[in-house]
C-alpha cells in the first residue's frame, strides 16, 4: 500500500525537480527558488527558500553527504549551496551561457556535471568548484544525466533521443539513439545486477521520453572492454510523454511521472505495475525515492509536491489513489477513505474508520452524533476537525475543476501565461517584458536554442494574444455556469 502523507504547496509556479538526502527534501521550481524541508516532519527549514537564480530552476541534487546542494537554471548557471545554513558557496557559469537543464553529483563527490540547452556538458571539480573538463553532445539539448554507482562513468540524454555514455575524463564511450521523440530523464540503479563475463559489472538503467515509453537497459563498464549498453525491455502504462523516472534505493522498484498526470510504480524484476497514483492535477514533472527508506516524492506543474509512504507489511496489489476531483467521493472505497485520513493528518482515526467499514458514502453521511455515539470518538476537538475536513471535501467537490493552461500560451522564459506575446527572430513567442529583460542581461542568443539571434526585433504576436483572450473568456464562462 502507498499512502499520501503530506502535500507541500509552497511554490508559486511549476515544480521542476525534487531530490532527497538522508535528512532533507529539496524542491525547485520555475518560480526561481529552491526549498528545503526536514524529513522528520516536512517543515520548511528556517533559511528556505534559497534565492539567487534570475530565471526558473530546472534541477537540483544533493551531494552524497547531503551537506551540499546544487541547482541549475535558465539563467545559465549552476549554484552550489551549503545545506546546513543555506549559504551560497559558488555560482558556476556554463561556459556557453546556455540555459542549464540538469545537474548531478558523482557518487564519490569528486565531480558535478551540468548539462545545457546547447548540448554542452561540463564536469566541475566538486572540491575546488572549478571547471575540470567539458564536451558536447552531437545534437539537441542535454536534458538528463545519471552517474553509475561506482562513479566510473555517467550517462546523458538529449532532446534528440540519444543516450551518451562518458567516462570521468569526459571521453565519449558510447552513443545510441533510444527514444525517437527525445529523452526526458534517465536513472541508474545503485544495485548491480550481477557479475558479468570478463569481470565486467552490470547495472540497470531506465530511460523515458516523449514517445510515451520507459525503457530498461543493462549497462556495464570494463577497463579493457569499454562500455556496453543492451536493451532489456519497455514498460507500458502511460498514455502520454513520460517526463521523469527513478529507481528505489534497493533497485526493486521504478517510479515514473507523465503528462497524463499519473505516477506509476513498477516492480523492476517483472515490469508489473504495482501502484498507480493519480493525485496531481497537471503534468507530473519529477519523482524521487529517498535513500534507505521507502519514501517517495512527486512534483507537478500543479505547483505541489506530494510525499508518499510505503507500507511494507502489506503486499503490493496495484493500489490506485484517485484524484478527488476525478473520482466522486461517494464512490471511494474504504481504502480511499483511509488514504484521505492520512493526507488530512487524521492517521489516528484510520483504524476506527476501517473497523466500522466507512467508505466514501458513509464518510459524507457522518454527523456529530454518529462520530460520538457510533464511532466512539470522545474528543470534541477531533470530532470538530473531522466534520470540518468533510465540509471542505464537499466544497471542493462543488468547485469547478481547473483546466490546465495550454503550453503554447506559456512564455518559455517565465512559464507564465503571456499577456503581451511577441515573436523573436528565432521564431518563438515570448512575454514581451521577459524577452526584453533577457536581451539586456544575456548575450544576443535565443533562450530556446542558444543560437545567435540575427535581429533583436520583437514583433507583437496578435494572433496568439487573441487566442489567449478567447481561451480566458471560455474559462470564465465555464466557471460561471458550473
Amino acid at each position: 500500500m502507498v499512502t499520501l502523507i503530506h502535500t507541500l504547496a509552497d511554490h508559486t509556479n511549476d515544480v521542476s525537480c525534487c531530490a532527497f538526502s538522508s535528512s532533507y527534501l529539496a524542491t525547485c521550481s520555475l518560480d526561481k527558488t529552491i526549498r528545503l524541508y526536514s524529513l522528520k516532519d516536512f517543515t520548511e527549514l528556517p533559511y528556505s527558500p534559497l534565492k539567487g537564480h534570475t530565471y526558473g530552476v530546472h534541477c537540483c541534487c544533493f551531494s552524497p553527504s547531503g551537506h551540499v546542494l546544487a541547482s541549475c537554471s535558465t539563467d545559465g548557471t549552476t549554484m552550489v549551496w551549503d545545506t546546513r545554513d543555506g549559504q551560497r558557496l559558488a555560482v558556476l557559469e556554463q561556459p556557453s551561457g546556455s540555459p542549464v537543464r540538469v545537474c548531478r553529483f558523482s557518487p564519490e563527490s569528486n565531480y558535478l556535471v551540468s548539462g545545457a540547452a546547447d548540448g554542452s556538458v561540463v564536469l566541475w571539480n566538486a572540491q575546488s568548484l572549478k571547471l575540470y573538463r567539458s564536451g558536447n553532445i552531437k545534437d539537441g539539448s542535454l536534458v538528463a544525466c545519471a552517474f553509475s554507482p561506482n562513479g566510473n562513468f555517467f550517462v546523458t540524454g538529449s532532446s534528440c533521443g540519444d543516450l551518451t555514455v562518458w567516462d570521468d575524463k569526459m571521453r565519449c564511450l558510447h552513443n545510441e539513439k533510444t527514444h525517437d521523440l527525445g529523452v526526458t530523464c534517465c536513472d541508474i540503479s545503485s544495485q548491480p545486477i550481477s557479475d558479468g563475463e570478463h569481470g565486467s559489472r552490470y547495472f540497470q538503467m531506465a530511460s523515458c521520453g516523449q514517445d510515451n515509453q520507459i525503457k530498461l537497459w543493462l549497462i556495464w563498464f570494463a577497463d579493457y572492454l569499454g562500455v556496453g549498453l543492451k536493451y532489456k525491455c519497455a514498460l507500458s502504462g502511460h498514455s502520454a510523454p513520460v517526463l521523469a523516472c527513478a529507481f528505489s534505493y534497493d533497485g526493486q522498484m521504478l517510479v515514473s511521472g507523465s503528462v497524463d498526470k499519473c505516477v506509476l510504480i513498477y516492480e523492476t524484476s517483472t515490469g508489473n505495475i504495482l501502484h498507480t497514483l493519480s493525485q496531481h492535477t497537471r503534468y507530473v514533472t519529477t519523482c524521487a525515492f529517498a535513500p534507505c527508506i521507502l519514501l517517495l516524492a512527486t512534483g507537478s506543474m500543479d505547483k505541489t509536491v506530494n510525499i508518499w509512504q510505503f507500507d511494507c507489511k502489506q503486499p503490493c496489489s496495484g493500489n490506485i489513489i484517485e484524484n478527488e476531483s476525478e473520482m466522486a467521493v461517494e464512490n471511494w472505497s474504504e481504502e480511499d477513505v483511509s488514504t484521505w485520513l492520512h493526507a488530512q493528518g487524521l492517521t489516528d482515526l484510520v483504524e476506527i474508520f476501517q473497523m466500522n467499514n466507512i467508505d466514501g458514502k458513509e464518510l459524507l453521511d457522518l454527523t456529530k452524533e454518529s462520530l460520538m455515539n457510533e464511532l466512539k470518538i470522545e474528543s470534541l476537538g477531533l470530532r470538530s476537525k473531522v466534520l470540518r475536513k468533510i465540509e471542505e471535501l464537499r466544497m471542493k467537490m462543488e468547485k469547478p475543476v481547473s483546466v490546465a493552461i495550454p503550453d503554447e500560451f506559456l512564455c518559455p522564459i517565465t512559464r507564465e501565461l503571456m499577456k503581451e506575446p511577441v515573436i523573436a527572430a528565432d521564431g518563438y513567442s515570448y512575454e514581451k517584458a521577459a524577452m526584453e529583460n533577457w536581451l539586456t542581461t544575456k548575450r544576443r542568443s535565443s533562450p530556446m536554442t542558444n543560437l545567435p539571434l540575427p535581429s533583436l526585433l520583437l514583433t507583437p504576436n496578435r494572433t496568439l494574444k487573441m487566442a489567449i483572450s478567447r481561451w480566458l473568456e471560455t474559462q470564465q464562462k465555464h466557471n460561471e455556469t458550473t
